[in-house]
Formats: structure tokens, sequence, C-alpha cells
């Protein structure tokens, strides 16, 4: 049979006899070394899965571990540890130890969101444990330490106010009670704070309608805090502005009764005199009817008294 130009593979057309022989013998050989190079090839083998058959480490022994690292002052190391007994032994006896303690190594570390987590997942999966109110407590207390100052947004400040009743709510006999009590307080009093600095806001402002309703929050929400005499104050002082004579007499009347020592009372009927008016009670006055039965039962309060 003659081999004609046509009769050639198309790979070989166009070029001369030699070079095509010298590409068909190329082309064998690479086909025969075919099991050579990936004999070299790490990548062309078949991957053998070995499982791992390391055992976890035990629960207590993560405890233990958790402890010593937060007797050493390492509470993000501690933190790790308690953690992984979640992960590893959720339903072991240690489980519902390590959460708490998660939640108090990351307090420890000023760690507010990740303490308020761990606290929430705490009373959620345990709400009958002795420790759910300790749990509260961490909960309440990493809300209250993130209170800002008066002059600043207090979402933080009212949260914190929400845990603390829950607390005192629900574990009425718990050891942490009087505390949140105590912070409770406090807490109350930053939100009156704000509540005056933006009140004084308007009243410079002759805003005496904004200054008015921040006033009266105070005086209604916030009466045991030290906010509430200058309140009553500045009540006298807008009723005054405004021509609204008989709530400027009350306010002042109502000062004067609950808080007779007080220099905001003397700032009051100066205020009154002025204006040939002495304090006089309207007892069918909002200012009056909040004041029913009230009685002063905390002294100033200076500062945030931290955890």
């Amino acid at each position: 049979m003659s081999v004609t130009r046509q009769s050639l593979p198309a790979i070989h057309r166009g070029l001369s006899p030699r070079r095509g022989i010298a590409l068909a013998l190329g082309a064998a050989l690479l086909l025969g070394g075919c099991d050579t190079l990936s004999s070299l090839n790490p990548f062309d083998k078949p991957e053998v899965y070995k499982p791992d058959l390391t055992p976890p480490t035990p629960a207590d022994k993560l405890y233990n571990e958790g402890l010593a690292r937060l007797q050493n002052g390492d509470s993000e190391g501690a933190s790790k540890k308690f953690e992984d007994i979640d992960k590893t032994s959720p339903f072991s006896p240690y489980a519902r130890k390590g959460l708490l303690m998660t939640a108090y190594t990351n307090f420890q570390a000023s760690k507010w969101e990740e303490a308020i987590t761990a606290s929430k997942r705490f009373i959620a999966q345990n709400p009958a444990s002795p420790d759910a109110a300790y749990a509260q407590y961490i909960l309440a207390m990493s809300y209250y330490n993130q209170i800002p100052d008066a002059t600043r947004d207090q979402e933080r400040t009212a949260q914190a106010i929400q845990a603390l009743e829950q607390l005192i709510a629900t574990y009425p006999k718990s050891e942490y009670v009087l505390d949140a009590k105590e912070k409770l307080l406090v807490a109350r009093d930053q939100l009156a704070g704000k509540e005056m600095n933006v009140g004084r806001y308007y009243l410079e402002k002759r805003n005496y309608t904004g200054a008015v309703n921040r006033f009266r929050e105070v005086i209604i929400k916030y009466q045991t805090t030290r906010h509430v005499e200058e309140a009553l104050m500045r009540l006298t002082e807008v009723y005054m502005a405004m021509g609204i004579t008989n709530e400027a007499q009350t306010a002042a009347a109502v000062l004067g009764h609950n808080f007779p020592d007080s220099p905001w009372y003397k700032d009051s009927y100066a205020l009154l005199q002025s204006g040939g008016l002495e304090p006089r009670e309207d007892r069918g006055s909002y200012i009056s009817r909040a004041f029913q039965g009230f009685s002063r039962t905390v002294g100033g309060i200076i500062g945030i008294n931290r955890f």
C-alpha cells in the first residue's frame, strides 16, 4: 500500500517525513513512560483515610486545668478550657459547672459580652439550679460595669436595671440581693442624671414643654435619686417662666415638705418670693400626687460603685 500525503494523520500534514517519524516516536515514548511519571507524582495516588483515634480530654481534667489557669491569673486560658468541656462533653456533669465558670472568667477578664452570653445560656439551661442566682448576678453586673456617664446613651444602664430587678424578683433570698438593691439605686440615679441633663438643655433653650417633661420624669420615676430635689426646683423655675404659678408653688411646697434643709428648696423659695408668691401645695397636681406616701430612704449617691 502506497502512503500518500492525504493518508498521513492530520498532525503530520505539512511536515517532513523525518519530522513526522520523530514526533511519532516521541508520542510512543511518552505513552510508554506514563507509569514512570505516575510513580514520581505524589498527588497521583489514592489517599488512605486514617481516623484520628485520639480520645478527647476528660471533662474533669479540663475543668481542673481551667481552675489552675484561673488561679495563675490566666483568665483567657481558663475560659478556653471551660468552653472545651461544652464542646467535648456537653452532657457531662462538668458541662454545667464549666458554663458557669466560662461566664465568671470572662467577667474577670472584662469581656462583658462573652460573660453576658454565657450567663444567659446557663440561666436558660439551668433555671432551677442553685447557681442560677449567681449567673443572674454576673449577667447584671456585666451590664452594670458598662454604664457610661450621664451625658451618653443609657441603653446599658436600662439593661442593668432590668437584670438587677430580675435578680431581686426571682431570687429574693439570694445572698446577692442586698448588693443588687444598692447597685439598682445607682443605676436609676444614672438614668435620672441623663433626664436632668436633657431637661437643663431644654430649659436653657427656653423649650419649656420639653424641660417639664424631663423633670416630670425624674420626680415620678426616680424619686429615690439625688436628682429629685433639683428636679422639683427646676419645675418651680419652668412653671414660673410659663406663668403657671399654681404648679410652681406646688413644686416648691413639695420640695420644702420632703427636703426642708435642701439648698434647692432655698432657691425655689427665693424664686417664688421674687414674684410675690409663697409655696402652696395643690393636692390635685401631679407633683403632689407623685409624692403621696413618699419617704426618703437613701442619701446622696456619688459616682458608680463597681463590682
